[in-house]
């Protein structure tokens, strides 16, 4: 049987094109999406064996859309796609469940090994960014703020960043508004930031959002 595959990114056009690439290897792109939450869908709909996430996507990262898809078993093998130079979102996304580390500068046959290599039950990381994410390891100790904030909260983070208000927010998420404001308030506090300008610095750091 072919290997089953989701492609999440939300520039639609190289959506395509990847997915062109994946089927002249032999796999089968089950679904292709242009978000994190959809990702999240399109699993459940289609049980995929890997999907392929990118990093900043609107609504829902691939860090926190991986941590939904692997949270059940079984789960498919997780790739995030990056076009980020920072890794400090490397060690979330380790310990979200992500089995392969993928650079978009890099040509789609380092796609099409990370895949192969994640079907085998290796970790994979693109030979360029292999440092950063040793580095980025080493220094986790480093970035306990992020750790303290829940799946919840970084959600929150993301959307606030994107400029949501926070019955926006409340809608996206399906949770009250006084429920929303509580997040809101609580992440800034633990993270020490004064405005949303910093929150957005901030959420560009960890591969929330794009610039």
């Amino acid at each position: 049987m072919k290997t089953r595959v989701v492609l999440a990114d939300d520039h639609l056009i190289f959506n395509e094109a990847l997915k062109q690439v994946l089927d002249k290897a032999g796999l089968e792109v089950v679904a292709t999406v242009g978000d994190g939450r959809a990702a999240v869908e399109a699993v459940k709909r289609f049980a995929p064996d890997v999907v392929v996430l990118d990093v900043a996507m609107p609504g829902l990262n691939g860090v926190d859309a991986a941590r939904e898809i692997t949270s059940t078993e079984p789960h498919p093998h997780v790739i995030l796609l990056s076009g980020l130079d920072d890794p400090r979102f490397v060690p979330g996304a380790l310990r979200a469940g992500v089995q392969g580390f993928v650079l978009k500068s890099q040509g789609t046959e380092d796609l099409l090994h990370a895949i192969a290599e994640v079907l085998r039950g290796v970790l994979y990381v693109s030979p360029a960014a292999s440092q950063a994410v040793i580095d980025a390891c080493a220094g986790r100790a480093e970035d306990e703020e992020r750790d303290t904030l829940t799946p919840r909260e970084r959600q929150v983070a993301q959307l606030v960043a994107q400029g949501k208000s926070n019955k926006e927010i409340a809608q996206a998420l399906h949770i009250a508004v006084k429920t929303a404001e509580f997040h809101r308030g609580r992440l800034m506090r633990k993270l020490h930031l004064r405005d949303v300008p910093a929150l957005v610095r901030y959420a560009i750091r960890e591969g929330l959002i794009t610039p």
